[in-house]
């Protein structure tokens, strides 16, 4: 596939990793939709009425559920704007999946059971949950509790993730492969704190919780029960064990090492982000 000549969606265009892929598809010339609700035109997970519009003109897409694809009905809602896109005329889709997660491979299926040129890409949780996602508040109180006892992790960098999708969606030699995208050694959550602690001079601290005690939290913090008890679920699942494992889905795709955790905290510790709450 040629870089110029189609344009390339993005759902979830503005998050995490979509805005990493949308920043890489640009600088190689492609034309890229960002799907997002406030988008032209837009596109929201949870108004079904705007899901085809959003692939009218579209040749390939990245597509990623809000907001997990670990969550109860992704695998639906998946299968739903897959089979749009196609009947679209869409020929290339990359889907952010999930290692070892039941609804995740229902997304996946939903996918790759189509007549389209399909990647899966599925990392391990990535770097940026701690300075841009749910780990970053606590970490600035000081207290990182969670429900995963003190199973590793192979934390993966979002940039890397990016880098993979977009080889994938612009590249030959990416079609029908199945990524799984992890940093190159595993981390509990202990040493992961304390790998932040070191960079920042901050005393910090890793504190294991059950599921049921990060539920309460989440609610107390305001968060709905019918978000947070499906939150915490899929957090105490994914930190269960089942992904303490390394794999070189990066390596096959990119043909070089993933970034390390370590390295990453040390790049991000001096923009302050870590500093305590109030200061």
């Amino acid at each position: 596939m040629t870089t110029n000549e189609h344009t390339t969606l993005v759902l979830g265009g503005t998050g995490r990793v979509g805005r990493r892929v949308v920043k890489g598809l640009t600088a190689r010339g492609v034309n890229v939709r960002v799907g997002s609700r406030t988008g032209t035109p837009p596109f929201d997970w949870e108004d079904p009425s705007t899901w085809a519009g959003a692939f009218v003109g579209v040749r390939s897409a990245y597509l990623m559920y809000y907001p997990e694809v670990e969550w109860p009905g992704a695998g639906d809602a998946i299968g739903a704007v897959a089979k749009l896109a196609v009947d679209a005329g869409v020929r290339r889709l990359v889907l952010l999946s999930a290692r070892n997660q039941e609804e995740a491979v229902r997304c996946e299926e939903a996918v790759t059971g189509l007549p389209v040129e399909w990647t899966i890409v599925a990392p391990a949780s990535f770097n940026q949950n701690f300075d841009e996602g749910v780990f970053l508040e606590p970490l600035r109180q000081g207290v990182l509790a969670l429900p995963a006892g003190n199973n590793s992790d192979p934390f993966v960098d979002a940039d890397d993730i990016a880098d993979v999708a977009v080889a994938a969606l612009t590249e030959d030699g990416h079609v029908g492969e199945r990524y799984e995208l992890t940093g190159p050694r595993l981390w509990t959550f202990a040493e992961g704190v304390e790998e932040i602690a070191r960079a920042t001079g901050r005393s910090l601290r890793y504190e294991p919780i059950t599921r049921d005690q990060f539920a309460a939290a989440i609610v107390e913090d305001g968060a709905p029960r019918d978000f947070a008890e499906p939150l915490a679920t899929l957090i105490s699942e994914f930190f269960d064990g089942r992904n303490s494992s390394l794999a070189d889905g990066v390596e096959r795709a990119l043909k070089r090492k993933p970034r390390d955790f370590a390295d990453w905290v040390a790049e991000i510790a001096p923009t302050g982000v870590w500093d305590a709450a109030g200061e």
